[in-house]
């Protein structure tokens, strides 16, 4: 008998027939002995649709509120969901976020999980009964509901995983697995087995979507087994694996994985400021204005520094920001320019970020020079590069995204001998 976590996302809760489906697939796990508690996403487009209610009710709406409104999503599926399981002869009880409870930050839109009350949950499971769990939600101080923020829900199953000590937490979406590229780019890209923490984080910080960054962030702190795959299965409920993240130690023969994938994120965009004075502290005068509105910097390259005639030497600093704060960032840079002192922002939304990761970076050389080779000769021109132990970001125009992987992906001997199907 294993425990274990079960989450399912927005498409497989979209509608009753699917939520039927979700049921049954629940039904077998229970069958076979285990005890189960399920984590549950809104019905796919309904957040969108209930965080829309709040902007038209007010631009300056209050954010306890703004959490009461668009938790409710979560809420109604665990609900039908607990429906769907009785109806099958599965004894089944939904648990709120509040009734747990599940205690967070009081970070309203954005709260952090604290600590996770799993003894009436643990009692409830021991007596053969699913609990049914609303992802994205919990208590803050005060016991005010709060939200976890987009992607939510894949954090709570971790960190119920994690609070239950479960053997697992199997994460079903609309994706049968993490591939070594996106096979809507390339066909040939092939499904992985199993992922280390490391490479799933950085494949998901650099644009792959299959999972939430925090989420794998917390499985890997936590040390929780995940496995990706998809809730959209035969009659029998038969499926291919899925894929498995674990920790480098469940990975046998790492020598031989030098590179798991390739990811792109055209969510960038490039600015560069010119002629910022080459002194201390500059640098800070940019970036300290930025971390303050909350704009999340990315790749930053700093030329070397020049100087003209008998003028102080100057140097001009380039970097990235998600393209929704493309307009904030130039905003703020321009109410600090007296205080960093350069003489103009540029800026350009038209770029991409590719991305080579693999845990095998560690014990082979020439990874970034076939990368640079690979891409100049396709004629791709680099303008920017950024590197961590396992992984080699470089930043291209948008337009030669799909071309880059693609060649990427072949230079680097991971396209499969016949098409995937995603």
């Amino acid at each position: 008998m294993a425990r274990i976590v079960m989450k399912f996302g927005g498409t497989s809760m979209a509608g009753i027939e699917r939520i039927r489906s979700v049921a049954a697939r629940i039904k077998r796990e229970w069958e076979a002995g285990n005890e189960v508690a399920v984590v549950v996403s809104a019905m796919a487009g309904e957040t969108d649709r209930l965080v829309n209610f709040c902007r038209e009710a007010s631009s300056l709406y209050d954010p306890r509120e703004y959490d009461v409104v668009v938790s409710s999503g979560e809420q109604v599926t665990s609900g039908l969901l607990a429906i769907a399981l009785q109806a099958i002869g599965v004894p089944a009880r939904s648990w709120l976020g509040w009734q747990l409870p599940i205690r967070t930050s009081d970070g309203h839109g954005s709260a952090r999980i604290g600590e996770i009350d799993t003894t009436a949950l643990s009692a409830s499971m021991a007596d053969r009964t699913v609990a049914v769990i609303p992802g994205f939600q919990g208590l803050a101080p005060g016991e005010r509901v709060t939200t976890l923020g987009r992607g939510g829900s894949d954090t709570s199953a971790v960190a119920m995983a994690a609070a239950m000590k479960a053997d697992r937490c199997d994460i079903y979406t609309d994706v049968d697995g993490v591939y070594t590229t996106d096979p809507r780019i390339v066909p040939r890209a092939r499904k992985l087995k199993r992922v280390t923490y490391e490479e799933m984080l950085e494949l998901a910080s650099v644009g792959a979507k299959v999972l939430q960054t925090r989420s794998v962030g917390l499985a890997m702190k936590e040390n929780v087994r995940v496995q990706v795959l998809s809730s959209f299965v035969d009659e029998d409920g038969n499926s291919e694996p899925g894929t498995l993240i674990v920790g480098e130690e469940e990975i046998g023969d790492m020598e031989r994985q030098l590179i798991t994938g390739i990811a792109h994120d055209k969510n960038e965009a490039k600015i560069t400021l010119t002629n910022v004075p080459d002194k201390p502290g500059a640098v800070a005068s940019i970036f300290s204005p930025l971390a303050d509105a909350g704009i999340n910097v990315d790749m930053i390259v700093q030329n070397v520094a020049h100087a003209t005639g008998t003028a102080p030497k100057s140097t001009d600093v380039t970097f990235t920001v998600p393209t929704a704060d493309l307009a904030r960032s130039l905003d703020v840079l321009e109410k600090s320019r007296e205080a960093i002192g350069f003489d103009a922002a540029l800026h350009d939304p038209r770029v991409a970020k590719i991305s080579v990761v693999g845990v095998g970076m560690r014990s082979h050389a020439g990874v970034a020079s076939k990368m640079f080779t690979t891409l100049g000769e396709r004629g791709i021109n680099v303008q920017a590069i950024t590197t961590s132990e396992i992984k080699v970001s470089v930043l291209i125009h948008e337009d030669e995204t799909e071309l880059a992987v693609r060649v990427l992906h072949t230079a680097y001997g991971l396209d499969a001998e016949e098409p995937a199907t995603a």
